[in-house]
C-alpha cells in the first residue's frame, strides 16, 4: 500500500519505543533509547509507504481542554520518567535534521493535529496514513484515510481501513467515541457507565446506533441494573464521549502538502547522529537516503570522501618518552580528549595527539601527563572548546587555537555548533571515521579533524579582519569566564524557600482573585480558556475590535496589556503570569541547581551562541532576572556573599549602547549631552519638545527615553505609539523632531542600512561580523526585520566587544593587585563581584579603570559601582 501524506502520533510512539527499546546511555550519560527506537520505526515506515509529506504531532503538556472538562481526565497517568522528558529535545532535533514538521499545542492533544491535519487531506483526496500505538486513533477511519496501529513494542504493526475495522467491531469507526462513552477507558480515566464493558457496548450500539439514542431508550435496555446504569450516569456518559472524540477542527492547522514535504538536512543529520552516538540509526538513514547530490552544500556527510586529507590511525600507540622531544619541536600539535565529570567540573580521563604525520594517545595517570600538560600551555595547540580543556585544568596558551572561537566569529548565526558541522562548513568534507570508535578513537579523530581545519579557519579569519577579536578579546576571555564558572555565586537556601512559599501563596491567591473577577474557575494558563473568559463572557475588546487569531482569542503581553484598563482581572492575569515564570524559572528552577557543599550556582557563560556576540547564560540563566521590579529584586536578593566575603559589588555601564551610538554617529548635539554630563533623556527631551533643559517634565524625560533607546534599535512610530499608550502620529512626530535634532544619528543608520545591503553584513568597531542576506529579500517583513538588525548590530555587538575586553582588564588588574575578590557574574553591561570590607574600596577603583578605559570614544565611558548584602542592594 502507498500513501503520500503520513502523520505520526509522536507521544504513543515515543512512548513505546522507551520501553520496547531497553540500552544503556550513551557515553556521555544521555539517554538515547527512544530516539533510536523512534527513527528505526520511522525509516521502517518511510520504506513501507513512501510518503512524500510526513508530519510528527505531539503533546505539549497534560493540560488541555479536556483536563478543563473533567479535571480527573488521564489523571491515574504515572509520572513520565524523567529518561524519557530528557531525550523529548532530541526528537525534536532529529524532526529538524529530517525536515519533518514537528507540531504541538497548547491547549490539544497530538490526537487533535492529527485528526484536524488527516482529515483535511483526506477530504481534499490525498491518500493519508496516521501512525499510532493508541486505539483512540481509529476513530478517524474514512475513505482515503487508514490507521497504522502498532502492536507489540514499536516494529509489528496492522494497517486498519473501514473494512477491517467494520469486520472487527461490527459498527463504523466514528462509533468507536460512543463505544468509549458507554464503557470508558482506564487508561485515560475516562468513567463511562459504571458496569458495562466492551461486549455490552458493542451490542447497544449495533442494536441503537448512537450513544445519545442508546440513553434516549434506556428504559428499553433489557436488564434493570444496566438500564438504571445508563439513566443515572447519562451526563458521564455524554461527557466520556465528548472526552474520547478526537477534535478535528483545530482552528490553525491547515494540511499544507508543500510545507509538509520531507526535506532531510544531510549535513545535520550526521552531526545529530555523531553527537549522541547514534550510529546504527545513521547507517540506516543513510541506506534510506541513497546518495546526495554532488558538489553542492547539502552533500551527504554520510557519504562524503575524505578527498586528499590523510586519514587517522586508529591504532595509534601511547605517548613514549622519545616523543616528548618531537612535541617540544612540532610546528603546530592538534589535541582531542576524552572528559569525565559535568562542566564547570570536568576531569581529562585521555589525551590524542596529531603532529605533522603522527598520532598518539595519552591515559591520564601516565608518567609524562603531567609534564604534556605544561608543554600545551606554550606550544602552538589546535583544539576544539578551550574552555572545556580550561575548565579539566588545561592552561589555555596565547598559541591555542580554539576552532570553536574561530567557527564562532565566522559563522555567528550557526544555531548550534560541532567539529562536523565545522569540518563540513569550511572544508566540505569529513576526514572518514569508522564506526563504533572507542572513545580514545574518538578523540583522534577529533585531533586529526582539528589538524584538517586550522589552516583554512586561520586563513579566514584573517581575510575577514577577524583575527585581533579572537587573538585579543575571544580567546583572552577562556580563562576569565572558567573561572567565574568555577567560582559560582552562593545563594542564601532558607530565604529561596521563604520566598517559593510566599510565591505559591501569591500564586494561590491570585488564582482565586481572578476566577472571582470571572465568575467561574477556569484555566487561567489556557490562552483558549483565557480568551474566552475576556472577550466572550467579559466582553472585553481591543481598539473597539476583538482580536483573534487562527489559534483563537490572542491573549499575548501585548494584547493585555491594551486591556489593562478595561477591567481588573487584566493586571491580576498579568501579575500571575509574571510569578509563575519567577516560580518555574527561578526559584525552582536555581533551587535544583545549588551544589551540595558549596552553597553555590554555577551558571554556565555561553560565549558561542549569540549573533551580536553577547554572552548568554543557562543553568541558571542569570541574565534575565528582572531588575526593575519588586519581585525581581527579591530573586537578586537570594544571592549572597559566600563565606569569607563581606559584600557583593556590582559595576555597570551607564548608557553605554547610546554613548556607543554618539561615538559611531559623531552627531554633536550627541556628544556634546555626554561630554557635559548632561542627563542625556531630558537633553532629548528639550531638543525634541523645544522646551529649556530645566522646563523639561517627568513625563517629557520618559517620551523622550522610549525615543533614544527606540531609536538604537530601530523603533517605528507603530512601536513607540504602543510603546508609549500615544497616537501614531504623534509618535511619528517624536520620532521625526529627533530625527531634525539629531541628524548625525540618522545619517549614520542610513549609511549603516545602506553599507550592508551593498556588502551584506554590518561589523562592529571591533571588526565582528554580521551577515544579513535578507537585507535583500523581496519579503517586506524579512527585510525590515534585517535592517533593524543592521541599525542595532554595530551598537549591541560593539557594547558585547567592550565589556568582555573591560572583563579581562578588571581579571588581570584584580590578579596583578593580589586581592581576594573576584568576579563572579556577568550580565551584558554589568560585573559582579564578591569582595570583603578591607578591599572594597581599591576594588571599586580597579573596576572603574578597567571598565572606563576599555575603550577610547568620543565620549566618556561612565561606570556606577554600588556595594551590599546580596545582588538586589548591590544594584
Amino acid at each position: 500500500m502507498k500513501t503520500y501524506f503520513a502523520i505520526l502520533d509522536g507521544s504513543s510512539l515515543f512512548f513505546r519505543a522507551f520501553y520496547a527499546l531497553q540500552l544503556p546511555p550513551n557515553a556521555r550519560g544521555v539517554h538515547t533509547n527512544a530516539v533510536h527506537g523512534f527513527a528505526m520505526m520511522l525509516v521502517k515506515l518511510l520504506k513501507e509507504f513512501d510518503p512524500t509529506q510526513v508530519v510528527i504531532a505531539f503533546d505539549k503538556s497534560r493540560t488541555t481542554f479536556r483536563t478543563a472538562l473533567y479535571p480527573e481526565y488521564k489523571g491515574t497517568r504515572d509520572k513520565t520518567p524523567e529518561e524519557l522528558i530528557s531525550q523529548i529535545p532530541l526528537l525534536k532535533e532529529l524532526a529538524q535534521a529530517l525536515g519533518i514538521p514537528f507540531l504541538e499545542l497548547d491547549d490539544y492533544e497530538a490526537d487533535d493535529i492529527i485528526g484536524t491535519l488527516a482529515t483535511q487531506a483526506a477530504a481534499q483526496g490525498v491518500e493519508t496514513v496516521v501512525v499510532t500505538g493508541d486505539r483512540d486513533a481509529l476513530q478517524l477511519i474514512r475513505d482515503g484515510l487508514t490507521v497504522v496501529l502498532t502492536k507489540k513494542g514499536i516494529s509489528d504493526t496492522r494497517a486498519y481501513d473501514v473494512k477491517m475495522f467494520e469486520e472487527e467491531y461490527g459498527f463504523a469507526p466514528i462509533r468507536l467515541i460512543d463505544m468509549k462513552g458507554l464503557m470508558g477507558d482506564s487508561s485515560d480515566n475516562i468513567p463511562g457507565v459504571p458496569g458495562i464493558g466492551p461486549k455490552t457496548a458493542t451490542k447497544l450500539l449495533i442494536e441503537y446506533g448512537t450513544i445519545e439514542n442508546v440513553l434516549d431508550h434506556a428504559g428499553e435496555v433489557s436488564g434493570k441494573k444496566l438500564s438504571a446504569s445508563l439513566v443515572e450516569y447519562r451526563d458521564q456518559a455524554l461527557l466520556s464521549k465528548r472526552l474520547a472524540t478526537i477534535e478535528c477542527s483545530v482552528p490553525e492547522l491547515r494540511y499544507d502538502a508543500e510545507g509538509f514535504r520531507m526535506q532531510p538536512d544531510r549535513a545535520a543529520l550526521e552531526a545529530f547522529c555523531r553527537e549522541y552516538e547514534l550510529r546504527t540509526v545513521g547507517r540506516t538513514f543513510a541506506d534510506y537516503l541513497g546518495a546526495a547530490p554532488a558538489n553542492t552544500v547539502e552533500q551527504s556527510l554520510f557519504d562524503a570522501e575524505a578527498g586528499t586529507v590523510p586519514s587517522v590511525s586508529y591504532d595509534a600507540a601511547e605517548l613514549a618518552a622519545a616523543d616528548l622531544d618531537v612535541l617540544r619541536t612540532a610546528q603546530e600539535i592538534a589535541v582531542g580528549a576524552v572528559f569525565s565529570g559535568t562542566a564547570p567540573f570536568v576531569q581529562i580521563m585521555l589525551l590524542a595527539f596529531s603532529y605533522g604525520e603522527e598520532q598518539r594517545i595519552l591515559p591520564a595517570g601516565s608518567p609524562y601527563f603531567d609534564e604534556v600538560l605544561a608543554l600545551l600551555a606554550e606550544r602552538p595547540v589546535v583544539l576544539w572548546n578551550a574552555k572545556r580543556y580550561a575548565q579539566a585544568g588545561v592552561l589555555v596558551g596565547t598559541d591555542v587555537f580554539d576552532l570553536e572561537l574561530a567557527d564562532y566569529l565566522l559563522r555567528p548565526e550557526e544555531s548550534k555548533r560541532d567539529l562536523a558541522r565545522a569540518m563540513f562548513a569550511h572544508l566540505g568534507h569529513l576526514p572518514e571515521m569508522p564506526d563504533d570508535l572507542t572513545d580514545a578513537q574518538r578523540a583522534l579523530w577529533e585531533a586529526h579533524t582539528a589538524m584538517q581545519l586550522h589552516a583554512p579557519v586561520r586563513q579566514a579569519l584573517e581575510e575577514k579582519s577577524l583575527w585581533p577579536l579572537y587573538r585579543d578579546v575571544e580567546l583572552p576571555l577562556v580563562p576569565v569566564l572558567t573561572a567565574m564558572e568555577q567560582t559560582g555565586i552562593y545563594v542564601n537556601r532558607m530565604a529561596l524557600e521563604r520566598e517559593l512559599a510566599a510565591a505559591n501563596t501569591r500564586i494561590d491567591a491570585l488564582i482565586e482573585e481572578i476566577h472571582s473577577l470571572a465568575g467561574t474557575e477556569f484555566n487561567i494558563s489556557s490562552p483558549k480558556q483565557l480568551g474566552e473568559i475576556l472577550f466572550e463572557r467579559l466582553g472585553l475588546t481591543t481598539g473597539g475590535k476583538v482580536k483573534k487569531t487562527k489559534t483563537g482569542y490572542s491573549t499575548n503581553a501585548e494584547t493585555l496589556e491594551e486591556l489593562r484598563d478595561q477591567h481588573p482581572i487584566v493586571n491580576k492575569v498579568l501579575t500571575y503570569r509574571m510569578w509563575t515564570k519567577l516560580r518555574s524559572t527561578y526559584l525552582e528552577g536555581i533551587s535544583a541547581l545549588i551544589r551540595p557543599g558549596t552553597g553555590r550556582v554555577h551558571t554556565s557563560f555561553n560565549q558561542t551562541v549569540t549573533a551580536t556576540g553577547r554572552l548568554s547564560s543557562s543553568d541558571p540563566n542569570l541574565q534575565n532576572i528582572p531588575v526593575r521590579t519588586e519581585e525581581g529584586r527579591a530573586v537578586r536578593a537570594l544571592f549572597e556573599p559566600g563565606e569569607g566575603y563581606d559584600a557583593l559589588l556590582s559595576a555597570d555601564y551607564s548608557q553605554i549602547e547610546l554613548r556607543i551610538l554618539a561615538h559611531m554617529s559623531g552627531d554633536e548635539t550627541l556628544i556634546d549631552a555626554f561630554r557635559s554630563g548632561q542627563d542625556v533623556h531630558a537633553r532629548t527631551a528639550s531638543e525634541v519638545f523645544g522646551v529649556p533643559l530645566e522646563e523639561v517634565t517627568g513625563e517629557q524625560r520618559r517620551r523622550a527615553k522610549a525615543v533614544n533607546f527606540g531609536i538604537v534599535y530601530g523603533l517605528s512610530d507603530f512601536g513607540l505609539s504602543r510603546d508609549l499608550g500615544i497616537p501614531r502620529k504623534e509618535a511619528a512626530g517624536y520620532i521625526e523632531r529627533y530625527f531634525e535634532r539629531y541628524h548625525g544619528v540618522r545619517e549614520f543608520l542610513d549609511k549603516t542600512v545602506a553599507d550592508a545591503r551593498a556588502n551584506g553584513y554590518v561589523t562592529t568597531l571591533y571588526g565582528r561580523r554580521r551577515d544579513l542576506p535578507a537585507l535583500n529579500s523581496r519579503n517586506f517583513m524579512q527585510r525590515s526585520f534585517a535592517e533593524r538588525m543592521a541599525m542595532n548590530t554595530p551598537i549591541q555587538g560593539t557594547a558585547a566587544d567592550l565589556i568582555k575586553i573591560a572583563m579581562i582588564r578588571a581579571d588581570e588588574a584584580l590578579r596583578a593587585a593580589g586581592v581576594k575578590s573576584r568576579i563572579l557574574l556577568q550580565v551584558h553591561d554589568e560585573l559582579v563581584l564578591e569582595t570583603t570590607a578591607a578591599e572594597a574600596e581599591m576594588v571599586s577603583e580597579i573596576l572603574r579603570a578597567a571598565m572606563s578605559r576599555a575603550a577610547e570614544l568620543a565620549v566618556p565611558l561612565a561606570v556606577d559601582v554600588h556595594m551590599g548584602k546580596n545582588w538586589a542592594e548591590a544594584k
